[in-house]
């Protein structure tokens, strides 16, 4: 039998002192990353300590720090109490053009969009058959003048012969009949005269009012019809200008009762947006009614309209100015908080703390609100709400006018 022994280092080739050499590096390079993990460990445990202490440290001085806010003032002022409403632009005149005699067009003087005057010619229609309408009136009425004068002249020469019993009474009463007969002709011929005059002067139309016309509805050449239905031009109204617009009846007993007591009420007008303010009018009247299915009374106000900025079927918000409070106190509105018992504000305390001030909020107009249970001069905050509440420490934030005056000095 074969016994199989174990090979050793020498049977390798190798020594035993040579294995422990090799063995050596690699336990002190462990050694070495040992220490490096205990060095790290401790300084990370130093720095926590370190930090750790120092907030417990600033704990213990002040605990968190104040909250930086930006504050608004309550002011006393005056503030108008208004009621809302849509209104339309209507123009207190426009005028359909038509002509008053037929004729063909021959001139049309007036450009599209153009402003116009009163008496300023719109249209001309061809004037020859009217002209020598009235070159015909003239004659018949020269004639008729003659035959008067030969009548009267008669007339005066019968009445003496009368008198004289030359001639009968029936030949007398012939001769006056003749005479009153070429009065009323004379008169006639004057009336168709009038008439072909006022024939002729409606060839030439012109403006009845001033405003501004519209597109061009005609042109030369064109046959027109007396008293047509289609407008040789339409002239619309721009100075005055009003807007009708409806308020809900529950705003009529207020609307009236400052309407009777003498006052005139001022009308703002507003673009759609609500935003830019067009112009400033007056309340000129009301309708006799409220409209029963809609609820609304329907009031007209007038603006001048100089600037020609309100156009006609324009939409527009209206504010109706119907009252104004005096010496109340004021706040704007994005200091002015809600919740379910109501509005608040955080009224901030000389301790530099906010306190939650229940407030009861009255008028608003645009950005700012009538309100009560606030002193005037009172300081709020006006943001960072997220983060306030009732007893919260916090720091006015300096503002940006505040912020720039420092650089703007150097």
């Amino acid at each position: 039998q074969v016994m199989m022994e174990p090979i050793t280092g020498l049977q390798r080739g190798g020594t035993g002192a040579d294995l422990s050499k090799a063995a050596s590096p690699n336990r002190n390079h462990r050694r070495r990353l040992i220490a490096i993990a205990a060095i790290l460990v401790a300084g990370a445990v130093t720095i926590y300590l370190h930090l750790n202490s120092g907030k417990k440290q600033s704990a213990r001085a002040g605990g968190i720090p104040p909250l930086p806010i930006s504050t608004v003032t309550s002011t006393t002022g005056d503030i108008g109490v208004y009621v809302s409403a849509l209104g339309t632009v209507t123009p207190l005149n426009t005028v359909s053009v038509t002509a008053r005699v037929a004729g063909q067009i021959s001139k049309v003087e007036y450009q599209e969009g153009q402003l116009v005057h009163v008496g300023d010619p719109l249209v001309e229609i061809d004037p020859v058959p009217y002209q020598a309408a009235v070159t015909q009136a003239e004659g018949q009425l020269a004639r008729d003048q003659a035959q008067l004068e030969l009548a009267q002249v008669n007339l005066q020469r019968d009445t003496s012969l009368l008198n004289k019993g030359v001639i009968s009474k029936q030949e007398f009463d012939t001769q006056t009949a003749t005479d009153h007969q070429s009065e009323g002709a004379v008169k006639l011929d004057q009336g168709n005269l009038d008439q072909a005059k006022a024939n002729l002067s409606y060839t030439h139309i012109t403006s009845p009012i001033d405003g501004r016309v519209g597109l061009r509805l005609v042109d030369p050449g064109n046959i027109v019809q007396a008293n047509g239905t289609t407008p040789l031009v339409v002239i619309t109204q721009l100075q005055p200008i009003s807007v009708e617009f409806n308020v809900s009846e529950d705003s009529v007993p207020q609307i009236m009762e400052a309407i009777h007591s003498g006052r005139q009420l001022d009308v703002d007008a507003y673009d759609r947006a609500g935003q830019k303010k067009l112009a400033t009018g007056k309340v000129e009247s009301f309708n006799s009614q409220i409209d029963t299915t809609t609820g609304t009374l329907r009031l007209r106000a007038t603006f001048k309209n100089d600037d020609a900025v309100l156009f006609p079927n324009q939409f527009v918000n209206v504010q109706l100015l119907v009252d104004t409070h005096k010496g109340v106190t004021l706040l704007p509105n994005n200091a002015i908080q809600r919740n379910d018992n109501g509005a608040f504000v955080y009224l901030v305390q000389p301790n530099q703390t906010a306190a939650l001030k229940p407030i009861t909020v009255g008028t608003t107009d645009g950005d700012t609100s009538e309100v009560q249970g606030l002193q005037p001069g009172s300081i709020v905050a006006a943001d960072s709400f997220n983060r306030l509440s009732d007893g919260t420490k916090v720091t006015i934030r300096p503002s940006a006018s505040t912020a720039q005056s420092p650089a703007a000095n150097k």
